[in-house]
């Protein structure tokens, strides 16, 4: 039961946060999330107080008169933050828990962070444990299967890299992550690199990212992947939601990387028409 030590009216601008507090059994909680949230947490548009929850905007578009108008006592962002909400919210006297991971360790540190300020450290740590024996069970199922190059990549426009927490996961599904996690790289680069599956994980973007379209328009169509129809869609909040819900990106990429062994998985989408001539780029 929520007590005086700890908020009892918590307004989500991170999904992942929502996703950690559904987690732990203190979704009850959440007086504001956004949409996205509300996309990674299905409870969310059926528990019995949808209707009094408002939905704000995000971290990086989110103003502080729509968090502040659900009477929070505790806001939980992510970077990259919106420096004048943030300003106006921590002048309110409102508490602020500002997220900024990277790494699975980190995401784990968030995770005990979240759950304690709730009253909730056990089950965080069961959350966290849970999470490092599902991991270490795919990598020890991969562990005899050869690696694979794997590029994986968060932005189309510029190209982006995955975050670090996904390298990892690439590593533990079974392959080895090319180029600098969370960077910006180039067509070209990606050619010169190789690699022999290719990862689309947009943000914001669900599942709609356009593979046959993205391969054509790079010049991808002689890469490895490419040739051996070795391209995916994983849908977004699986591997960009830093949260247990990293458990069903880790099955997805284990699923596109060694598909013999593992099959068709949730969000995991190939793609169905590789383009066999390069489309000329425009001067």
């Amino acid at each position: 039961m929520p007590d005086s030590h700890h908020p009892r009216r918590i307004a989500c601008l991170q999904p992942s946060a929502t996703v950690i507090l559904a987690n732990v059994g203190e979704l009850d909680r959440v007086v504001a999330c956004t949409k996205y949230c509300a996309d990674v947490v299905p409870e969310l548009k059926t528990d019995s107080r949808n209707r009094s929850r408002l939905i704000i905007a995000d971290s990086w578009t989110s103003k502080a008169s729509e968090i502040l108008a659900a009477k929070p006592d505790l806001i939980i962002a992510s970077v990259p933050y919106q420096e004048a909400a943030v300003v106006e919210i921590l002048k309110s006297g409102i508490s602020f828990l500002g997220l900024a991971p990277r790494t699975l360790d980190d995401i784990y540190t968030d995770i005990a962070l979240i759950s304690s300020s709730v009253g909730a450290s056990e089950r965080g740590e069961q959350v966290i444990s849970n999470m490092q024996v599902a991991i270490a069970e795919v990598r020890s199922q991969t562990a005899s299967l050869p690696r694979r190059r794997v590029f994986a990549e968060e932005w189309g426009k510029p190209i982006i890299t995955s975050q670090p927490w996904v390298a990892e996961l690439v590593n533990a599904a079974g392959g080895d992550f090319l180029g600098e996690a969370g960077k910006q790289c180039s067509a070209e680069e990606v050619v010169r690199l190789d690699p022999e599956v290719i990862i689309a994980a947009w943000c914001g973007a669900g599942d709609r990212v356009p593979l046959a379209k993205i391969v054509a328009e790079r010049n991808w169509s002689e890469t490895t992947a490419a040739r051996n129809s070795q391209v995916y869609c994983i849908s977004d909040e699986l591997l960009n939601t830093p949260a247990p819900t990293l458990l069903a990106g880790l099955r997805a990429l284990a699923g596109a990387i060694h598909p013999a062994q593992f099959g068709a998985q949730q969000g995991l989408r190939p793609i169905t028409e590789v383009p066999r001539r390069a489309v000329p780029r425009r001067s």
